[in-house]
């Protein structure tokens, strides 16, 4: 097995039905660990278990609101009882309401938070529990360069990111003494089923590109590798960071 081999590697990908977490499902699986797949619509994670499943790997799907009490252990649970252990998690499921601050209500806040920030730490909780008893574990936590830098109409969204951050840090120094690596990876803009509709308006895009040093929008399989990578044995002297996969935005000055 080589370090960046995932056989023999159960893991958890959350937002798995379409864009960044299919992407990383498959990806993950084609480095041979079993995944479960993760999102509210079995449709979609049909789609995506049939994908990986063509291709020599194995998945199972697990259709559930990540925001509803008691679904973090369900999942946890399910995903040991099927596919016989946990070793990573990756928690990419969220979401953004594209909103100016003073325009943001209260049920649009609590909506964007308890996905994005509350879900991820409820799962990250019970995987957590699993990982720290077994002495092993690898969880990768997808916030966003918005919540590294300001961005407009995300006070919610860049919020709850910057709040995914600082909860990784906490959680590698709580649990990496049990071999429990938590990092993230902070993406900028990346072409998706949530992004098409802004990256759609060329003054908008044209904002973006100029913002990003290497001049282009990223490709969601570019996330993959740094995925597998801090998910690996070639990443276990590594916890509590957050890489930006954003072709250089976030250092971007003028």
């Amino acid at each position: 097995m080589t370090r960046f081999d995932l056989t023999n590697r159960t893991a958890i990908v959350t937002g798995a039905g379409r864009g960044i977490g299919r992407a990383l499902a498959v990806g993950i699986a084609d480095a041979g660990a079993k995944v479960a797949v993760v999102a509210r619509t079995a449709t979609d994670l049909e789609e995506v278990v049939q994908e990986i499943e063509q291709k020599g790997g194995t998945a199972f799907p697990i259709a559930a609101d990540l925001t509803a009490s008691g679904t973090a252990d369900e999942v946890v649970a399910k995903t040991i009882e099927t596919l016989g252990g946990l070793h990573i998690l990756v928690n990419n499921a969220g979401m953004n309401i594209r909103k100016k601050a003073h325009e943001v209500s209260e049920e649009e806040w609590d909506r964007v938070v308890d996905l994005n920030l509350k879900a991820t730490f409820q799962l990250s909780q019970a995987a957590g529990r699993v990982m720290c008893e077994q002495k092993y574990g690898r969880i990768i936590n997808i916030a966003s360069v918005g919540g590294i830098v300001a961005l407009r109409t995300g006070v919610a969204y860049g919020s709850s990111k910057a709040g995914v951050i600082q909860m990784t840090r906490i959680l590698a120094l709580e649990w990496s003494k049990f071999g429990v690596n938590v990092n993230a990876i902070a993406p900028w803009y990346f072409r998706t089923p949530l992004t098409e509709g802004v990256l759609s308006d060329e003054t908008f895009l044209q904002e973006v590109l100029q913002r990003t040093p290497s001049g282009r929008i990223g490709d969601v399989e570019e996330l993959v590798g740094p995925a597998i990578f801090l998910a690996s044995d070639a990443a276990a002297y590594i916890s509590g960071q957050t890489l930006a996969v954003d072709g250089g935005m976030s250092v971007y000055g003028f």
